[in-house]
This record gives structure tokens, C-alpha cells and sequence, in this order.
């Protein structure tokens, strides 16, 4: 994988040669996770679960818009790794609310989890590249 930044100030993620605007995937990966909160039981544990998760799936894509405005090389590894944190957390959130299950319908989560994974490679990834360019500067 390939990171760099497009003439628009997007960061674009290049990938077996297709190219995959990583705003609009987070866009889609938070509206996935409204929707599947939306589905919750409407139990105290569904409750506080689904605010939970709606915190944290939505946290990477503000924190994505501000590591594109960093101010330092330090700032924009700073965001990267808020929104990392943010997806791991998610990922836990996930996995619980299968687990109990929350939600009837728990084939819903196979593909928010597997894009919760290529999300955390992806950030893990975008971290250790800016982390290499730090230190060459």
C-alpha cells in the first residue's frame, strides 16, 4: 500500500492499482455503523453499547479531516493515532455487540468488522510511513 496525497488535500490509498478515497470510506464505514446502531435493542445494554460504538466509529473520520489540516509532521501522527485507537476500540464494541448478540440479524456484522480490520492495517500502516518521514526530515 501506497499513501499519498492527492492535488484536493484527500488522502488517497493505492491498492493492487485501484485507488479508494480513505474520506469517503470513513464516511461509509460511520454511516454502516449509525445504521447498525439504529437496529440495537433498545435495552439499557443496548443503549450504552450502541453510544459507545457511535462514538468511536464516528471519531476516525473527524480525526481523518483534522490530520489533513496537522500543523506538524507530529500533529498528523497524533490524529492517525487517535483514529487507530478509535477503530480498535470500535472493533471491541463490535465483537461485544455480537457476541451478547444486541442485534437480531448478526450477519450484518461480518462486513463492518472486516472493514473495521482493513481500517486498523490501514491507519497501522499510514502511521509507521509518516513515522519514516519524520525521521528522514
Amino acid at each position: 500500500m501506497d499513501y499519498k496525497q492527492s492535488e484536493q488535500d484527500a488522502w488517497i490509498v493505492e491498492e493492487a492499482g485501484s485507488m479508494y478515497d480513505l474520506e469517503e470510506r470513513l464516511l461509509e464505514y460511520s454511516a454502516s455503523t449509525i445504521r447498525l446502531t439504529e437496529k440495537m435493542r433498545p435495552s439499557q445494554a443496548g443503549m450504552h453499547v450502541a453510544k459507545q460504538l457511535l462514538r468511536s466509529s464516528t471519531s476516525p473520520l473527524a480525526n481523518h479531516g483534522e490530520a489533513q489540516a496537522a500543523e506538524s509532521p507530529n500533529d498528523f501522527i497524533h490524529k492517525l493515532k487517535l483514529s487507530l485507537k478509535e477503530l480498535r476500540e470500535t472493533h471491541r464494541w463490535l465483537k461485544l455487540t455480537k457476541r451478547v448478540p444486541l442485534i437480531d440479524n448478526s450477519e450484518l456484522f461480518d462486513d463492518i468488522l472486516d472493514e473495521t480490520d482493513q481500517l486498523i492495517r490501514i491507519f497501522f500502516a499510514s502511521i509507521q510511513t509518516a513515522r519514516k518521514k519524520a525521521l528522514k526530515s
